[in-house]
């Protein structure tokens, strides 16, 4: 019987040049896993969200990209088989100077002074691999982060809300997710990094707003979709007036839409930046 933690395998045979490419189209349809092997891209999604009718819309989004179809495989991964091989698959990652992401037990010699993420990933988002975390994680280190109460929107392995405690910051931090082994991923991360008062919730950013919000927050991290940042950004902007937003999970080729979202809700970006096919922007309301 299959459980909420099976996954669908989708095997794509890519040139490294279409990878970035690839996961950022699948980012838009709602896939957020990912894993990249020799010159193939192997992305993830939970069995329950497959069907005969998502192969083929995605068969058509990607022949209609590449001109060819890069699908070469789809497999059932129940949970006992693939979580091994994803852990071992993943290395050290230096974020930059400043900041690194090691899995758990793995050897890693840290520079002077840097702070190091250990993280035990189940397929959770945020594991430093992707452009998206990064970025986000280079704009944090920019900021000061000491006084602010953060929100964590899609907290995956919660290595944002661990980072922000890394960094300085001395208030509670919130992490919320959809996905119920996302926020136990989270918690036990949270408690692996000894990062005190960090509460991860499983609640969904658009159902439950309302509640998330209810607090108030200074910052809000938001390293999801486009799709999803389209839905929930009005929202925050009307419930939480005064929250600065720190954005990912958008492509180059959405920066227009975005900046006209940003100006229809009155935001205005205080700082972006670029990684192969991604951008992060840290955003304000403007009175």
């Amino acid at each position: 019987m299959a459980t909420s933690h099976d996954f669908i395998e989708l095997e794509l045979e890519l040139t490294p040049d279409q990878v970035e490419t690839c996961i950022g189209h699948l980012s838009r349809e709602g896939i957020e896993y990912f894993q990249e092997k020799d010159n193939r891209l192997l992305a993830y999604l939970p069995e329950a969200e497959w069907s005969e009718r998502r192969k083929e819309e995605i068969v058509n989004l990607l022949s209609s990209v590449f001109g060819k179809n890069p699908l070469r495989n789809v497999r059932f991964m129940a949970d006992r088989n693939w979580n091994a091989e994803w852990e071992a698959h993943l290395q050290p990652i230096e974020i930059s100077d400043r900041i690194a992401i090691v899995q758990k037990n793995k050897e890693f010699n840290a520079k002077p002074g840097q702070i190091v993420i250990e993280i035990n990933p189940k397929m959770s988002f945020g594991t430093g691999y992707h452009a998206t975390t990064r970025l986000m994680l280079r704009i944090m280190e920019s900021m000061d982060l000491r006084n602010l109460s953060i929100l964590d929107i899609g907290t995956g392995t919660g290595v944002l809300a661990i980072a922000a405690r890394k960094l300085g910051n001395i208030h509670p931090i919130l992490g919320v997710d959809n996905n119920d082994w996302a926020a136990e991923n989270a918690r036990e991360n949270v408690i692996e990094n000894n990062a005190d008062r960090i509460r991860i919730e499983m609640l969904d950013a658009e159902d439950d707003l309302p509640e998330i919000l209810a607090t108030g927050y200074d910052l809000i991290l938001a390293n999801i979709n486009k799709n999803v940042i389209d839905r929930v950004l009005p929202a925050i902007r009307n419930r939480a007036p005064d929250s600065r937003v720190l954005i990912s999970g958008i492509m180059i080729y959405d920066e227009s839409w975005l900046k006209k979202l940003l100006k229809t809700l009155k935001y205005r970006s205080l700082q972006t930046l670029y990684e192969d096919e991604w951008l992060s922007t840290l955003v304000e309301p403007v009175a």
